[in-house]
């Protein structure tokens, strides 16, 4: 089963400084039909004005992953981290016991990014947070994982979650394969440009749900940036 869900029908929020579109239940949106996907609970698209951001607030048992889409963001939390991602890369929140971050955009132009929320597999261990750049060229043509919680893939960032996000860029006309484990579900989203998924059209923004799939053939109809997120 394939469903797109457009980004115009997305929930959202204009906050002056933010404009978001929430593809799942969040803040003021709800949606019943739409509170999670497997495991995956929150995909928010942000766009965030220059010199702005996220102050500091709490959050506890979750993994928060953030794909930079353009610009960058700066985070800081009550751990001591501090760091910068940018355009293309991600950075892992795992809120465990719990933890305090502000999420700013230090920038002079817009940030926009995915916040992606993940539930854990276990609860109550002490939080930690990381980023990592990835090379561009290296999710040219295909998908590479940026960070999972499955055994063996030790060269993504780790999160504590039965979960995987994978990225990539493909040039118009060009394509490639995604293979999905018996029982797993998919969300996708293109970051820029227009997909076709096993025959479904997809533009920036908007998402893909997929479960029983074994087997995703995207197309690109232009060139086109992934963000693929498989979880139980």
């Amino acid at each position: 089963m394939i469903e797109l869900r457009p980004h115009r029908e997305l929930g959202g929020a204009h906050h002056g400084w933010l404009d978001t579109r929430h593809h799942f239940s969040f803040a003021e949106y709800y949606d019943p039909e739409r509170m999670h996907w497997g495991n995956l609970r929150v995909w928010n698209d942000d766009t965030i004005a220059p010199h702005t951001g996220f102050p500091r607030h709490p959050h506890r048992d979750m993994e928060i992953i953030t794909y930079v889409r353009k610009g960058a963001i700066t985070h800081q939390d009550n751990l001591g981290n501090r760091g910068r991602t940018e355009a293309g890369d991600v950075q892992v929140m795992s809120a465990g016991t719990g933890i305090a971050h502000s999420e700013m955009n230090e920038e002079d132009e817009t940030t926009q990014i995915f916040q992606i929320w993940i539930m854990p597999n276990e609860t109550g261990l002490p939080p930690t947070w990381g980023t990592k750049p990835f090379p561009k060229g290296e999710r040219s043509g295909s998908f590479v994982t940026l960070a999972s919680g499955l055994p063996g893939e030790t060269e993504a960032l780790p999160i504590r979650a039965n979960a995987r996000l994978v990225a990539a860029t493909l040039e118009a006309g060009k394509s490639t394969e995604y293979h999905i484990a018996a029982g797993r579900k998919v969300y996708l989203v293109p970051a820029t440009g227009q997909i076709e998924v096993n025959g479904v059209v997809a533009t920036a923004g908007d998402g893909v749900a997929i479960s029983d799939e074994r087997l995703l053939k995207v197309s690109a109809r232009a060139d086109s940036e992934i963000v693929l997120v498989d979880v139980a």
